[in-house]
């Protein structure tokens, strides 16, 4: 798999959510090895898409179609200031990855020293986060560039996610989130309160 990351502040946002609808209905058909999409608005007015692809080779010829273009051309005055782009070879899945039963999505981005041990980490919690954390329903961890990662947390609801924040860790997993602590730095939460969820032929 193949995620990128689109980041940008919005100024217009009901712009933005139109041009979204009709790249959903309109262009999504002729993406070829598209396989879905995580986007929304957070609290800054930061908006982000995390699109996923069969390939690299699958999201470059995407870009490349004249449609994508001309509708990108457009989505773009929807927001103010530059738009980053973030390309991710290195995908992990835990916990089945991301759902499109969630309601309440987080995103942490951030750096990390060891992206292979961050993997690891996630594998070996996930069972243990699954018993203590039912309401995480899975994630996506994927980096770029030198260091850089973005993580992404599904939840059932935000009220379930607050409320089970505040639960005692075990010690068992304490070791493990401390361990992933220390491998990262700069993190940046954003949250997503009512995510768009797009997944191929839905």
């Amino acid at each position: 798999m193949f995620i990128q990351i689109i980041q940008g502040k919005v100024s217009d946002e009901a712009g933005l959510v139109r041009c979204m609808d009709r790249w959903t209905e309109d262009i999504r058909p002729g993406a070829t090895g598209f396989l879905g999409c995580t986007q929304g608005l957070c609290d800054d007015g930061t908006f982000i898409a995390l699109a996923r692809f069969e390939s690299a080779e699958a999201a470059r010829l995407n870009s490349e179609r004249p449609e994508q273009g001309a509708w990108w051309a457009e989505t773009e005055r929807c927001f103010d200031g530059p738009v980053s782009f973030m390309d991710c070879p290195e995908v992990a899945e835990w916990m089945g990855g991301g759902s499109d039963d969630a309601t309440f999505v987080q995103v942490m981005e951030g750096h990390t020293t060891d992206a292979h041990r961050m993997r690891e980490l996630l594998d070996e919690a996930a069972d243990r986060v699954h018993e203590l954390r039912p309401e995480i329903l899975g994630g996506t961890l994927c980096t770029y560039g030198d260091g850089g990662y973005v993580e992404a947390v599904y939840f059932t609801s935000e009220a379930e996610a607050r409320s089970h924040e505040k639960l005692e860790i075990p010690d068992d997993l304490r070791s493990l989130f401390e361990e992933e602590g220390r491998l990262t730095d700069d993190v940046t939460y954003y949250d997503m309160h009512s995510p768009m969820l797009v997944s191929a032929g839905r």
